[in-house]
């Protein structure tokens, strides 16, 4: 008997319950108190997710380990509880009030978003798992873009049900990020349609990434934005989503990337994937506590 495999499947179950009866909990709440549910969420989530909390200690102190003290390092751990916590009640309370939503995000910088559309080749918003961006995308599909991302499916099947349907209320495009040809194949079509399709490059990709330097640390980093561009046409436009006082929010688009020429092709791909990833860091030490910093970014060793 797989105990392991059980137990997975007993979290992912309760995962599930929890979710379903938090939105029912949001749905209901009032406003004024949304913000406050979620502190309490996020106060739970640190002392009881030993695993992730120990993960986004470890990752800091990677990270900021020699600019910043213990004290320093564990608040803005607490604080990217928080900001996680108030994202997810507001991904389910915003879903179901869209003028709401209009409301509380504003756009900065759609110049240079228009400016790269104009092209007709599609823009590739390259960015990171920063801020709510789930609300990126539902925003811009407010504002008549023809917006889509990339995702890794949940590990359960009905939580991932639960969020595609929130997507798709906004009229967000879903392309899975498995298979890998069929998310290609889709990707590169959406691009050619002139459409938006939203790219984090700030995850461990493995050995199928390349390694560019991030906060002075190798980091196994995709290379599929700097590929797509190069086989489209399209603008690279790096964008990012920023919590403002009042729990409002902000997305600023950065100019589109122009793409600098390397040594060869390999090194064309790595030269601009570390342009990329520097902008994401440049935004994560401006705003270390919008990061998600639960994951093992440099889990990967080159070789």
């Amino acid at each position: 008997m797989d105990f392991r495999k059980i137990r997975k499947n007993i979290v992912r179950f309760f995962s599930w319950i929890g979710l379903a009866a938090g939105s029912l909990i949001i749905r209901f709440i009032p406003a004024g108190f949304l913000y406050q549910f979620a502190s309490g969420m996020s106060f739970l989530a640190y002392r009881f997710a030993s695993k992730q909390r120990q993960i986004a200690l470890e990752s800091l102190d990677i990270a900021f380990g020699r600019e910043k003290n213990k004290g320093q390092i564990e608040q803005i751990a607490k604080d990217c509880f928080t900001f996680m916590a108030k994202s997810g009640v507001e991904l389910i309370f915003f879903m179901d009030k869209p003028l709401k939503l209009k409301e509380c995000v504003k756009l900065e910088g759609r110049d240079n978003l228009d400016r790269a559309l104009a092209k007709g080749c599609g823009v590739i918003l390259v960015s990171a798992h920063f801020g709510n961006f789930p609300l990126l995308l539902a925003r811009l599909a407010m504002e008549g873009y023809k917006a889509g991302g990339i995702m890794k499916p949940m590990h359960d099947a009905r939580i991932e049900k639960i969020f595609l349907e929130k997507r798709e209320k906004f009229g967000v495009k879903t392309i899975y990020s498995q298979p890998r040809k069929a998310c290609v194949d889709n990707t590169i079509q959406a691009l050619r349609n002139n459409e938006l399709i939203f790219i984090p490059i700030d995850q461990n990709f493995g050995t199928g990434g390349i390694f560019v330097n991030f906060f002075g640390k190798k980091a196994a980093t995709a290379a599929g934005p700097v590929v797509l561009s190069q086989r489209t046409g399209a603008a690279l436009l790096p964008c990012f989503i920023i919590r403002q006082p009042g729990d409002t929010h902000k997305i600023i688009f950065e100019p589109a990337l122009n793409l600098e020429e390397g040594r060869d092709a390999q090194d064309t791909v790595l030269v601009n994937i570390q342009k990329l990833t520097g902008i994401i860091e440049k935004y994560i030490r401006k705003y270390p506590a919008e990061w998600g910093w639960i994951h093992r970014r440099w889990k990967s060793r080159p070789i």
